[in-house]
């Protein structure tokens, strides 16, 4: 097939339908009401992103010939074009659910968010005090000259926009901006009264108190509408990793802040000739426009105070134990009889946190090699690290700095373990190392015995409370062996191939994964039963989705589970057939990758750290594992299984792209991530 006219949706275009699964999160009146805020936060929080990174790119793009623009196989100023039509859409479906419906829930629930026009005296009088203890000093208003050149604007900073105006015999003008620092808290809560609960936010505190901050001039008018920016965030650096490219890193970060500006969103009560003097003194393109409502940088409203009752929000989850792993044996020794999985958020992350503090202090352990991606702040699993080498282990640790938007984070990490006797390697010149794997040698009755983690998901204790993910324990030494020869490449920082059970990027990835869908695609033209399962965030790569339509044009049954991005188009004739496609937006962050292959009724099923996306395949270093224990296998199943069977919070993706709710021909209601933690906590007891 000519994978140019296999129907394929534009990445982008696919990325804001996923975003919009989660606005419907934000529309859902069965989820809790504080919930439906923090929903409202994510989508925002995404769309920033979005913007810094992807439009960004296609901004870049479309600048490119005409013959560039058919080697890529669209238009990106179409693109672009559809994608502000889209987000438009989108901004004002966010505003009413926010201002019409989730403001009017949360009157019902007796909390109010007051602006600064609706403010009695005496709550007047509690947040004026409170501006002038806790806000006015942290404020340095810039007077505009406008004959100068217009101050930059930090990315994804709050300003207020102002004109001060003094009507007298001849009218003048003058302009200000205030930047709203990132550490003033967004939300101050005002006192109770009759039971009634008051929230207002930072930019309503400083909108009362204008006067306070324009006090030595002359004017009879003052307006300030709120307007945010959002820059360019790639970096431009150069790819040798040394202490050069951690110079250069750090440079390119503060570069970062002044990227060019791909969206303005700002107050649409704001004045025409004020919105025009920004576009004109920023250099603003058309495109970049964001009509937005009176409160940006929404992804603040994560931290929503819940003044209310505890029902208005998702109740804990309290993690589960693993049958079998006790916190005061060691796993060690559990590994040596069987191989343990371990279900995240549902079960308890301490027990890879225990893993590496046994290795930490186990006087048999010698040696420790991990890959880490993305850390948590006050990261349990570097101190870990930390203390096995102060404990005179030997630790390598690869550390990739290229992560995006934790860069800075991990220059800081990679400080601490090196101060700490660490050897650290930052990685790669061509290629992201984006593995989540741990292997730990050990000295038994003199012999090398090694033992493994191997995950879906980061070494991140923080995102583990929030993401689903699948790690395993194994000591099996067909992984263990394979594991040894990919760090003892990494640490040389090289890639290599030869592997005979680890599927791993960027060498081998791609013909193993399309070796074994031929594999099915044979069964299936014998006329066997053949079928194919696949869980992931993102469908992207133009090479797998035409590798999918041949195995459905084959006659492969295929199942995908994609929470994001998803460029294959299902039930289109002659094409896709035979695949189904769900996305499953709940509580907790679908981020497992699961592929599971029928194999003529002997069932394969691998884990892996990488989605379907061509820098998965070409541009980053994965791992993907074989499941090889059967009742690890089984309990993997079981929850796919419960994917599969979701009818309340799995919506399917088709052609039309309108995100309809799964229906199937369950008479009861199955809620996958409800399900999981129940089947867990039974089996688990």
């Amino acid at each position: 097939m000519n994978k140019k006219k296999v129907p394929f949706l534009n990445r982008e275009i696919s990325w804001l339908y996923f975003n919009e699964r989660v606005l419907q999160e934000a529309a859902d009146p069965s989820v809790p009401l504080i919930e439906r805020i923090k929903f409202l936060s994510i989508f925002s929080s995404n769309l920033d992103e979005f913007y810094r990174v992807r439009v960004a790119t296609m901004g870049r793009l479309a600048n490119l010939n005409d013959k560039a623009k058919e080697l890529l196989g669209f238009n990106p100023k179409r693109i672009l074009n559809e994608i502000r039509n889209i987000v438009v859409r989108q901004e004002k479906r966010f505003e009413q659910l926010f201002q019409a419906t989730l403001i009017n829930d949360l009157a019902q629930n007796r909390i109010f968010i007051l602006n600064d026009t609706q403010l009695n005296v005496a709550r007047g009088t509690f947040v004026r005090d409170h501006f002038r203890d806790k806000i006015l000093s942290n404020l340095v208003p810039i007077i505009l000259d406008m004959d100068k050149p217009f101050p930059e604007l930090k990315d994804r900073y709050l300003y207020f926009f102002v004109r001060l105006t003094n009507k007298g015999t001849k009218t003048t003008e003058r302009f200000a901006l205030i930047e709203l620092p990132k550490n003033l808290p967004r939300f101050l809560v005002l006192p109770e009264t009759n039971d009634l609960k008051f929230i207002i936010l930072a930019e309503d505190i400083i909108k009362y108190n204008l006067k306070d901050i324009f006090y030595v001039f002359t004017y009879t008018e003052i307006e300030a509408f709120s307007i945010q920016v959002t820059r360019d965030a790639e970096l431009d650096i150069d790819k040798e990793v040394s202490d050069k490219f951690i110079d250069e890193l750090k440079a390119s970060l503060e570069k970062r802040k002044k990227g060019k500006p791909m969206r303005l969103l700002y107050d649409t009560e704001m004045p025409f000739d004020m919105l025009s003097i920004l576009v004109s003194k920023m250099k603003l393109e058309a495109d970049s426009l964001i009509p937005g409502n009176r409160y940006h940088k929404f992804g603040d409203f994560i931290k929503f105070p819940n003044v209310g009752p505890a029902s208005l929000e998702y109740p804990p989850t309290i993690p589960l134990k693993v049958h079998g792993l006790h916190r005061a044996e060691s796993i060690f020794n559990k590994l040596i009889e069987r191989d343990y999985l371990i279900n995240l958020p549902y079960q308890s992350y301490d027990y890879i946190i225990l893993f590496l503090r046994e290795a930490a202090i186990d006087p048999k352990v010698q040696e420790i090699n991990i890959t880490l991606y993305r850390l948590a702040e006050d990261s349990r699993i570097v101190n870990a690290l930390i203390n096995a080498a102060i404990n005179g282990k030997k630790v390598n640790c690869l550390l990739e700095l290229k992560a995006r938007f934790d860069e800075q984070a991990n220059i800081y990490w990679s400080a601490r373990l090196q101060e700490a006797g660490v050897n650290v390697n930052f990685g790669m010149t061509n290629y992201k190392v984006h593995s989540k794997i741990c292997l730990v040698k050990r000295l038994e009755k003199g012999k090398e015995v090694y033992y493994a983690n191997l995950a879906t998901g980061n070494y991140n204790e923080k995102t583990a409370r929030l993401y689903c993910d699948h790690s395993i324990f194994t000591a099996r030494k067909e992984i263990t062996r394979e594991l040894l020869k990919l760090f003892t490449a990494l640490n040389k920082k090289t890639v290599i191939k030869g592997f005979k059970y680890l599927i791993v990027s960027p060498l081998e990835s791609r013909s193993k994964m399309y070796n074994l869908i031929n594999r099915e695609i044979r069964i299936a033209r014998s006329g066997k039963p053949a079928y194919l399962i696949f869980k992931v965030n993102s469908l992207a790569d133009e090479g797998m989705v035409a590798k999918l339509y041949q195995a459905s044009n084959a006659g492969v049954k295929i199942r995908l589970i994609v929470r994001g991005i998803c460029c294959l188009v299902p039930g289109i004739k002659g094409y896709s057939e035979n695949i189904t496609v769900v996305s499953i937006i709940d509580k907790f962050l679908e981020h497992a990758r699961v592929f599971i292959y029928g194999n003529g009724g002997k069932e394969e099923m691998y884990l892996s750290s990488a989605d379907l996306m061509t820098r998965n395949f070409e541009h980053r270093v994965e791992v993907g594992f074989p499941v090889l224990d059967k009742d690890v296998r089984q309990e993997i199943r079981d929850i796919v299984d419960f994917q599969l069977q979701d009818n309340v919070k799995a919506r399917d993706i088709t052609k039309l792209n309108n995100n309809r709710y799964h229906k199937n021909q369950l008479s009861t209601k199955v809620r996958a991530q409800v399900q999981t933690y129940n089947y867990l906590k039974t089996k688990h007891q």
